[in-house]
């Protein structure tokens, strides 16, 4: 389906107008008025993009301003920011590559921190068995901060099955959970705390509920110091200062929408019936559907959701996304039609 503008909380396709309940823009900004108002005002600062090395001569402030600003956000030493989410999970795999032979990850890992030789976490719903052999060795975990196809955290438990002999270092994908998830909504990563995990990273993109163009890596300061000597890390584009700028900037404007966006889950978790078919939690804005049908239906009867097939999913994926943006009147006639097609 090609659309000729962003789609909000409204898509036309073909001429027709429909409720779009898709996408990762979770706190609707990318089509908030002041919020991009603020952005080009930052544009006429800063340009429309840096292409520059972060270690050329001439070093932009905003970077530093905004990687501090942010690193206290989300309770971590350090931060760096990148032009993109899956260029920060791929120097950080890469990296850690190069000093850490033995990886590991969760089920549905975004490919973005999935390395090549990875062997998986669980098998048959069990640790794999290298991770209870008496090897003392350093091990890397990667996975999402919120699985695919889950609407809740996820839960680290596992780390206590883990025996002492293996030294964790573990990478986390925030990029569903920034902004969203959390008592401020400042994602999961202050949350972590484990004896057994001897590093923390945190990897995610900027561009889903922050609605910001770059990535972001967050770790010990030791760690973050490092990468910036990494050959990709200096030969790559930088993170658009104009996005880093007016992030800082419209921090009202984000607490707005989380609370607009916290009513209008609030509202679905008063009103939607759950069962089987549905995954939903009060926290995060999404629903699953495991109906196969569910997508005809609701697109037949004016709602468009996110319908297609994700690399680490087995089968389509029937994503339903809530926004800050969306009306009562649009969460009453999603709530009718899913009561409908699936009670």
């Amino acid at each position: 389906m090609l659309v000729n503008k962003f789609p909000d909380r409204s898509i036309s396709i073909d001429n027709k107008n429909y409720i779009y309940f898709g996408g990762t823009a979770y706190l609707g900004l990318a089509t908030h008025i002041e919020f991009q108002n603020q952005l080009i005002q930052s544009i006429k600062k800063w340009g429309t993009f840096y292409g520059s090395s972060r270690n050329s001569n001439i070093k932009l402030s905003i970077y530093n301003k905004f990687e501090d600003f942010f690193a206290e956000q989300i309770g971590a030493e350090a931060v760096l920011t990148l032009s993109s989410g899956t260029l920060a999970g791929g120097l950080v795999v890469d990296f850690l590559s190069n000093k850490i032979q033995t990886f590991f990850h969760y089920p549905k890992t975004h490919p973005a921190v999935l390395a090549k030789h990875s062997l998986p976490l669980l098998v048959d719903g069990k640790l794999h068995p290298k991770l209870l052999d008496e090897t003392t060795e350093e091990i890397v975990i990667t996975v999402d901060a919120i699985l695919g196809l889950e609407v809740k955290p996820t839960s680290f438990d596992f780390f206590e099955q883990i025996p002492d002999h293996k030294t964790i270092t573990l990478v986390i994908d925030e990029s569903h959970s920034l902004g969203i998830i959390g008592e401020k909504s400042q994602g999961i990563y202050n949350t972590i705390q484990h004896k057994k995990i001897q590093r923390k990273i945190m990897i995610a993109s900027l561009g889903k509920a922050l609605s910001l163009s770059g990535g972001i890596i967050a770790g010990d300061q030791t760690f973050i110091d490092a990468l910036k000597n990494e050959p990709v890390f200096v030969s790559s584009s930088s993170a658009n200062p104009a996005y880093l700028e007016t992030y800082i900037n419209t921090q009202h404007l984000y607490k707005e929408q989380q609370e607009k966006l916290k009513h209008n889950l609030a509202f679905l978790g008063k009103h939607l019936q759950l069962q089987n078919k549905i995954k939903f939690n009060q926290d995060y804005p999404v629903i699953y559907c495991e109906d196969i049908a569910i997508f005809d239906a609701l697109f037949k009867a004016g709602i468009v959701i996110t319908n297609f097939k994700y690399p680490t999913y087995e089968n389509i994926m029937n994503r339903i996304v809530i926004t800050a943006n969306h009306t009562k009147n649009d969460l009453q006639i999603l709530v009718q039609l899913l009561h409908k097609h699936l009670c």
